[in-house]
């Protein structure tokens, strides 16, 4: 049996835990997750309208004052961090798990199904983002499917399906490495299958670079949804986002400062702190720095 001290768990938590920011930055993550979860508790709804309170300045009763329709920006921010966080996460997993299955594909058996899946692959990266991601907006909202009359999950759709590639060539590369070393041979002589050779041997030791990105995606992923719905193009009204309540606020920018401030600090330390967070996977898993310790 392992020694815990030996194992390559523990030397990649305790080494994740040495970077400081990256500990700080799951501290920021964990306090904003649990402020999200318990929004319902607040003492005002994010909705509704109270017009005498219009404007008000962030004070003891409203933390970050009111918007032009009297409502609680503190409320409808952590309305807001419960669609941001989720776009995010469900849009990264999506993405990842097509990339991850494109890549080790292309990467695993290379030849005509590497050219095909490349190609395809590199359509969709020559596709101009912002252009698509609004036009897929409008697309899908027009269809009769019940399913898709959700706008958060038609914005996870549209994300996903324009970031899986960059997980899909990280992981052909990957792939095209590891196909070569001696333990896949050797296992290939045994007479392990194709999918046994991806599933248990090859991606598991691909695992760090694909958090790595998964971090960065779940980062963008975040800021793409913000400005979808800065734009109008995102989640819709009456539901909060922190692009939505920039949206609101840019005609009011100098009357009602507060009102893009705190939706933009949000993103800011939101998108920061899962920044910091891939910082520390990076050096978690750098194999070197592990077994230097």
């Amino acid at each position: 049996m392992i020694e815990r001290e030996q194992s390559m768990g523990w030397l990649i938590t305790r080494r994740f835990f040495k970077h400081k920011l990256a500990g700080i930055a799951i501290g920021v993550l964990a306090i904003l997750v649990f402020a999200s979860a318990l929004a319902f508790v607040a003492p005002y709804s994010p909705t509704d309208q109270e017009p005498t309170n219009s404007f008000q300045k962030p004070g003891i009763q409203h933390w970050f004052g009111t918007d032009e329709l009297g409502r609680d920006i503190f409320t409808r921010i952590l309305y807001g961090s419960r669609v941001s966080l989720t776009v995010g996460l469900l849009s990264t997993f999506l993405s990842i798990a097509v990339g991850v299955i494109v890549g080790a594909l292309s990467g695993y058996f290379g030849g005509w199904i590497d050219t095909i899946l490349m190609r395809i692959t590199d359509a969709f990266l020559t596709l101009p983002t912002i252009f698509v991601l609004i036009l897929l907006a409008g697309f899908l909202r027009e269809q009769q499917v019940p399913w898709l009359q959700n706008s958060v999950l038609v914005v996870i759709i549209i994300i996903a399906a324009l970031s899986w590639m960059w997980p899909a060539r990280l992981v052909r590369g990957l792939f095209l490495v590891l196909r070569e070393r001696e333990f896949i041979t050797a296992t290939r002589a045994l007479g392990g299958s194709h999918l046994r050779i991806i599933v248990q041997h090859i991606l598991p030791n691909c695992i760090g670079p694909i958090l790595v990105s998964g971090t960065l995606q779940m980062a963008s992923a975040i800021i793409t949804e913000s400005g979808l719905s800065y734009l109008g193009f995102g989640v819709q009204p009456p539901t909060p986002t922190w692009g939505s309540i920039l949206s609101t606020a840019q005609n009011q920018v100098f009357r009602a400062p507060w009102i893009a401030f705190y939706p933009g600090l949000m993103i800011f330390i939101t998108v920061m702190a899962i920044n910091y967070i891939g910082d520390g996977l990076r050096d978690a898993f750098d194999p070197y720095v592990i077994h230097a310790d």
